[in-house]
C-alpha cells in the first residue's frame, strides 16, 4: 500500500505546485527596465503574427535603449520605439491588425499603432485599466492588437505610470525623466 501511495501523491504534487511555464504557444518575454523587470505571456494562439513580431524585435535587441515615451495614468504605459531623446528608431516594416478576440484589460500588452488599423511595428503598451474602447469591434472600429499579459512585475508597471510627465517638442505625456528598457529577452 505504502508504495502505491507515495507515487500517486508525488504525481500530484506539481499540479498544484508549479507556476505556468513559457511554451511555444505561449512565449515568456522579460523586459528589463530602469524601473524593474516585466515579465509577460505572450499569446501566440490569439495573435501568431503579432507575437512573431514582437519576438522578432526582442530576439535583435531592438527594445534594447528605446523609452517608455508615453505615460498616462489611469490608462496605458507605451514604449519599444524611441530613444531618450524622443528619437525614432528603424524599424521593419508595419503588420496588419489582427482580431487576437482578447480584450485590452489591466495588465495586458498590446500593438500601438497610428490611425491605420495595419500600422503596428515595434510599439506597445501595457494598459493600466480596463481599457474596452480599445476592443475590436467591427471595421470602422478595429481596435488594437492584444497578444499578452503581465505575469511578473506589474507593481513596476504602476510606479512607471506614476512618473510625472510633460511635453517634449511634439510629444504629450513624455516622462520627465526617461525610463529606459535596457534589455528585453526571452525566457524558457
Amino acid at each position: 500500500m505504502r508504495k502505491s501511495l507515495i507515487p500517486l501523491c508525488l504525481s500530484a504534487l506539481p499540479l498544484f505546485s508549479l507556476p505556468a511555464l513559457a511554451d511555444a504557444d505561449h512565449p515568456h518575454v522579460r523586459l528589463e527596465t530602469s524601473q524593474g523587470p516585466i515579465e509577460v505571456e505572450l499569446d501566440a494562439q490569439a495573435a501568431p503574427k503579432t507575437v512573431e513580431n514582437f519576438l522578432r524585435y526582442v530576439d535583435e535587441d531592438f527594445y534594447a535603449g528605446t523609452v517608455f515615451h508615453r505615460v498616462m495614468q489611469d490608462f496605458m504605459i507605451q514604449g519599444g520605439g524611441m530613444t531618450a531623446d524622443l528619437e525614432p528608431k528603424q524599424t521593419h516594416p508595419p503588420i496588419a491588425l489582427e482580431k487576437s478576440g482578447l480584450d485590452n484589460t489591466r495588465g495586458t500588452i498590446a500593438m500601438a499603432r497610428t490611425a491605420n488599423p495595419d500600422s503596428a511595428t515595434s510599439q506597445f503598451f501595457i494598459n493600466l485599466v480596463d481599457n474596452s474602447a480599445l476592443n475590436y469591434r467591427d471595421l470602422y472600429n478595429p481596435g488594437y492588437t492584444v497578444f499578452g499579459h503581465v505575469v511578473s512585475g506589474m507593481d513596476v508597471v504602476d510606479k512607471i505610470a506614476e512618473a510625472p510627465t510633460g511635453r517634449q517638442g511634439p510629444h504629450a505625456d513624455v516622462p520627465r525623466t526617461p525610463i529606459t528598457i535596457t534589455g528585453a529577452e526571452r525566457l524558457d
